[in-house]
């Protein structure tokens, strides 16, 4: 599973109820506003672009796949514990091979995501990669009862995510 959204959230930046405030903010402005706001500059600037979901995709895939996979994937390699602690509720160090295997997958996904900015054909390769990757992250959390705070923004920011990128693709293959 991916919480795909470890990114730079910090493991003490917790406020009463548990929750990781870096990490909800991240996570909500690499999936929901950055490509809003790239998506609103980009039809601003080019007066005769209309928009269309592609246009709002490729930055969403850009954002929410790319950018917030690659660091996502970063902070597992770099520093397990966090995803192990705050997503998974595993204090054992044991665990953070595995986490760090998980980054590594992340990173990956991520820079599809990434490069799809500049070669545009990769942005199907990242929406049906990445969102199945994001789907089933989500039916993870679900099945798994999400326990905190971090987890339950978890299993809803991936399957939104989920969502999306399924809309995406089924455009670009009509």
């Amino acid at each position: 599973m991916t919480d795909a959204t470890i990114t730079i959230a910090k493991q003490t930046d917790k406020n009463h109820s548990g929750a990781n405030m870096q990490y909800l903010i991240a996570v909500s402005v690499l999936t929901f506003v950055l490509p809003a706001i790239c998506t609103v500059a980009q039809l601003l600037i080019n007066k005769d672009t209309k928009f269309l979901f592609e246009l709002f995709g490729k930055w969403f895939i850009f954002f929410a796949v790319g950018l917030r996979l690659f660091l996502a994937g970063i902070k597992q390699i770099t520093s397990p514990a966090f995803t192990a602690k705050e997503i998974f509720h595993i204090n054992s160090i044991d665990s953070f091979p595995i986490v760090r295997e998980l980054g590594f997958s992340n990173l990956c996904f991520g820079l599809i995501g990434l490069i799809s900015l500049f070669q545009p054909s990769w942005r199907i390769v990242s929406a049906f990669g990445s969102g199945l990757y994001y789907g089933l992250a989500g039916l993870q959390h679900y099945l798994k009862k999400p326990a905190g705070i971090n987890e339950k923004f978890a299993l809803v920011t991936d399957v939104l995510i989920f969502i999306l990128l399924a809309v995406c693709f089924i455009k670009m293959i009509q």
